[in-house]
């Protein structure tokens, strides 16, 4: 299989792909790559908690694990930051694979989730920036007010965000990003030793197994004895109750709570939140934008993934360990010839 392509750069009101281009990879690295409001600070968080072997990171997350492509910070002082750590980095991104550097010495972690959940989940995540955060959008939107130009009816914006494209060359996403565009991007590449798949629905249903697969495919020995606080410390309920040290740029005051940033996990409340209209237009685009296996990981993890295409994507899930254990390698031993 070829390896993914450069060909996009993405850029919006609070991000810009193209500071990747300030950045420079290291062996080992962990990017975390997620449309918004999928698990992305939930598989941060178990990144670093794998990294480290400790429920006590070296950073809060908020500043540990960075997203590279957003505007709030100049892209001189995160790339200082991410280059003073010694360790593995996690760094986060939106961006779909086709506007990423890609390096076979860096791990890439995709998590997924019921496009339908993550679509109230940011309507939530809207509500709860803070006055500043909103200013400095509405500042970069060129327009006067102070409050989001953006439907608060759900089944408003829900067709919109359906039917309008982010970027000219997707057909949805607008105002915050394309979930089928995103994972499709990574979809194609799966069979990539360096490349994970996630999903909300398996984090939620059994953490254990899936941290261990995640530890699996970092190339991560697990120490039995560490095992269950790194587990604890995991669970969503915990990263609620360090909201300030955990939601993304809780530093730099972007939430007016940042444990609200943890709310709840949506998880199935679509049924009851979207209309019969939306949620019918919701299955004609996904089943002409989405092939039938990944339209079913995508609403409801691997099981169902599994149920839908046999044992191919099982085995995806279990394989290419080879590859990430020799990327663990390959960074310890940059990290001893940097020593």
């Amino acid at each position: 299989m070829s390896a993914p392509e450069r060909i996009h750069t993405y850029s919006g009101v609070v991000y810009d792909s193209a500071r990747w281009n300030s950045f420079m990879l290291r062996a080992g690295d962990i990017i975390v790559c997620t449309p918004p409001k999928c698990g992305t600070t939930w598989t941060q968080m178990l990144c670093a908690l794998l990294v480290h072997q400790n429920a006590t990171l070296p950073q809060p997350l908020t500043r540990l694990s960075r997203w590279l492509d957003r505007l709030a910070q100049p892209i001189e002082e995160v790339v200082a930051d991410l280059d003073a750590q010694p360790f593995r980095r996690v760094i986060k991104t939106h961006t779909p694979l086709d506007g990423l550097p890609f390096d076979a010495r860096v791990s890439y972690v995709v998590c997924g989730r019921d496009p339908r959940d993550a679509f109230l989940s940011m309507m939530d995540h809207l509500d709860n920036f803070s006055v500043e955060t909103v200013a400095e959008i509405m500042g970069r939107l060129g327009v006067p007010g102070e409050s989001l130009p953006f439907p608060k009816d759900p089944n408003v914006l829900f067709p919109v965000w359906m039917t309008t494209p982010e970027m000219p060359w997707m057909e949805d996403g607008f105002p915050w990003g394309s979930v089928f565009y995103y994972m499709r991007s990574f979809w194609k590449f799966r069979r990539l030793g360096n490349i994970a798949f996630l999903h909300y629905a398996d984090l939620s249903d059994d953490l254990d197994a899936e941290m261990r697969r995640l530890s699996a495919f970092l190339g991560i020995s697990i120490d039995e004895v560490k095992w269950p606080s790194l587990v604890a410390a995991g669970r969503f309920e915990s990263m609620k109750a360090i909201g300030d040290e955990a939601a993304p740029g809780a530093h730099l005051g972007e939430w007016r709570d940042a444990n609200a940033f943890f709310r709840m996990a949506r998880r199935g409340q679509w049924r009851d939140a979207l209309s019969a209209e939306n949620q019918a237009l919701y299955e004609k685009l996904s089943a002409e934008r989405l092939e039938p296996r990944l339209k079913a990981w995508l609403e409801g993890g691997g099981r169902a993934a599994d149920a839908k295409g046999g044992r191919r994507f099982k085995h995806q899930r279990q394989s290419s360990r080879t590859d990430a254990a020799r990327s663990d390698h390959v960074w310890r031993k940059h990290s001893a010839q940097q020593g």
